[in-house]
Parts: C-alpha cells; structure tokens; sequence
C-alpha cells in the first residue's frame, strides 16, 4: 500500500502516457480529484489536431479492493450501458489492447475521457423521472448477465462481515460495544430474510447525486466503481435519500419515470430503511478497513472517538426501529 500512499503526480503523468501510447503527451498540468477510495485526477493533454487542449480523468484503483477481473467486469458493463445509449462513462481504450493496465508497482488504473457538468443537490420533477426512465434502461441491461467477480448485497456482505470486523479490529469504544453489537445484530438477523427474497442484477450500486452529472439538460452516470449485484430500489433510494413524505413523493415521480421502460415491484420500497442500515454499518467498516490511510485520518478525525461511537450507536438503534417497522410490512 505505501506505493498507493505515495503515488504522485510524476508517476501519474508517466503511467497515463504510456497506457494512452501513440505518442500522447501530458502539458504536465495534473489536478487531484475528490475520492476517498481511488486517487483519482485531471490531466491535461498537449493538442493534437486543434488548438484546445484534451483532458482525461484517470482513476489509480486502491489495491487490494478489487481483483483485476473484478475491475474488467465494471468497465464491461459500462460498454454495455454506452452500446444501449445509456448515458454513462466508459473507460478508453488502452495501448494493451484492454481498458486496464497496471504502474510499474502494480496499481491498476483506467482512463475515462473528461465530462464537464455540473452537479445538482436537488432534482426537480423532470429530472427525477429522467434518473427513473434511464436507471430502468440500467436495469435492463445490468439484468442481461450476470457478475460473477463483484459484490452481492445481502444482510452477509453488508453487515455479518462489515460487524465482524469492526469487532476483531477494536474499532468500536468499548463503552458502546456491546450496545452496537446487540443492534447491528438485530438489525442483520431481521433484513436477511427480506433481502433473500427479492430478485438481484446488476445496478450502480451507489447512485447518489455526486455521480449524476448534469450536461445540459441530461444526466450522466458516474463512478460505478461500487457496481455490485443487488435489489433494483438500492439504486432508488441512494439518488432520493430522505424518508419523510417528500421523498416518497420524489421516488414514486422517479419510479413513473422507470416504469416506461421497466417494472417495478413497489413492495420493495419497504427495504429502503432496511438498506439505510446495512450502509451505516457498510460505511462504518470501510472506514475503518482503511484507517491506516492518513487521508481517511484527516477526513474522519473523530472515528477512534468516544464521541463518534456514542452517536453512531444512537443512530444504529433508531435505525433498528425503522427496520422493525418495515419488517411488518410484508
């Protein structure tokens, strides 16, 4: 990982270079990008053909997360969503005759071409059915086949191994442990038979606002670096994530939307709180997996915290409610 840790923009430039061939050069210029998990950045191309200089954004994927199958299984269901005109962003192809390749210590990376857009922290009417008919086109495609080298979402994956770990690795303030533990188990012992029983295909997997991107009057999909096999609403309920009226409101406008081009099973909605609490405890995990990363430390400096542990525990068992309440509605 210290390779990972100390990658620089120099080695960055190089890799891209090399990987993109046919005597590509960078000006040099290489901004960092916002993302915890990759390292990820903007470089800028010398001209070609015209006077504007071309950007790439490339993506350094952290080691260890996901086999190089794993990674290909992505950028092949991207290719997939690109030849059904679903408007998401699909890697280049590479000098290596594939969308992969690897730095001189062994990092993967890709390179995406560079989108301008902009990002919306809310959705009116229209857009929310525009997200709804294109994920049901998602959908569809990501139902065609299936993915054998990602992340299946059930109450195991989610939340028996993301509880196991955070209890072997002494993250959690000893003060609440027992707390959280006796929650997180009750929340994973009721959602299993609920998600068990519900068909899963590919999806986004972590289809929040930050990866639609606005280009013009259209979105586009980003970022499917978290694609994973699960229930069709996982993506529904990450782009509208509140539970009050409101956005049941939004999500039934949404799921108008996706039904022009997909069915629906709306009795699925009843997993949205029981999908919330898997992510908190998903999330917690994947903090901590990666707490020997110093930028992690720096955005996350109360997670070793009494503090942090008290109120996430508080969290957990309101959380535990909502999903005893959903639990009621089969």
């Amino acid at each position: 990982m210290e390779h990972f840790y100390s990658l620089g923009p120099e080695a960055m430039l190089d890799a891209v270079e090399s990987a993109l061939g046919a005597g590509t050069r960078a000006t040099g210029r290489c901004l960092a990008l916002n993302s915890l998990e990759n390292r990820v950045c903007d470089i800028e191309l010398e001209a070609a053909a015209d006077d504007d200089p071309g950007h790439v954004v490339a993506k350094f994927y952290r080691p260890g997360r996901w086999s190089r199958e794993a990674i290909l299984e992505e950028h092949r269901f991207l290719a997939e969503l690109v030849a059904a005109e679903v408007p998401a962003v699909a890697p280049l192809p590479l000098q290596n005759g594939s969308t992969l390749a690897s730095t001189g210590d062994g990092i993967l990376f890709a390179v995406f071409p560079k989108i301008r857009g902009r990002s919306l922290q809310e959705l009116s009417d229209a857009q929310l059915q525009q997200v709804g008919r294109f994920l049901g086109r998602i959908h569809n495609v990501g139902a065609a086949a299936p993915a054998s080298h990602r992340l299946q979402l059930t109450a195991e994956t989610y939340g028996t191994q993301a509880l196991a770990y955070l209890v072997s690795s002494g993250t959690i303030d000893i003060q609440v442990q027992s707390r959280y533990e006796r929650t997180a188990t009750a929340i994973i012992k009721t959602v299993a038979p609920m998600l068990a029983a519900v068909p899963a295909h590919r999806l986004h997997g972590d289809c929040h606002l930050a990866n639609l991107l606005w280009v013009g009057e259209g979105a586009l999909f980003l970022d499917f670096d978290d694609m994973l096999t699960g229930p069709a609403v996982q993506d529904i309920w990450m782009v509208v994530r509140g539970r009050d009226a409101e956005a049941d409101r939004q999500r039934a406008v949404m799921l108008d939307g996706y039904e022009q081009l997909r069915r629906f099973d709306r009795t699925t909605l009843r997993l949205v709180e029981p999908l919330r609490a898997l992510r908190m405890l998903h999330f917690a995990a994947w903090i901590a997996r990666r707490w020997a990363d110093p930028t992690f430390q720096r955005m996350f400096p109360d997670f070793p915290t009494y503090r942090y542990w008290a109120d996430e525990t508080s969290a957990l068992e309101e959380q535990l409610q909502q999903v005893l309440g959903a639990s009621l509605l089969g």
